[in-house]
């Protein structure tokens, strides 16, 4: 299983951003997708989730501004980020678990200037 995020950047702040993270190896229609981000010099946080059935969970921070996706076509997860504030600064890696194992993409730097 691989996992390769992309689309970081450098931008202002309120602008927006879409991250990607295509999957191998298996089939993410029957996973649970996951984003992640590490801000400088802190710990890695869970920033989003999206289940099974589509059901789609933030953490506080984000609600309202960011939304995942699955395209179940492309074997892809999707991140959309509006509104960024420089506390959004961070890596960000996309994971998933399949039969108790974790796997993570090697993520991917945004950078929001104010």
């Amino acid at each position: 299983v691989q996992l390769q995020a992309s689309g970081g950047g450098l931008v202002q702040a309120g602008e927006s951003l879409t991250l990607s993270c295509a999957v191998a190896g298996i089939r993410i229609h029957y996973n649970v997708m996951n984003w992640y981000r590490q801000p400088p010099g802190k710990q890695r946080e869970w920033v989003a989730s999206i289940s099974t059935v589509a059901d789609a969970n933030y953490t506080d921070s984000v609600k309202g501004r960011f939304a995942v996706s699955k395209d179940i076509a492309k074997n892809r997860s999707y991140l959309q980020m509006k509104d960024l504030k420089p506390g959004d600064t961070a890596v960000y890696y996309c994971n998933t678990r399949h039969l108790a194992m974790s796997y993570w993409g090697q993520g991917t730097l945004v950078t929001v200037s104010s």
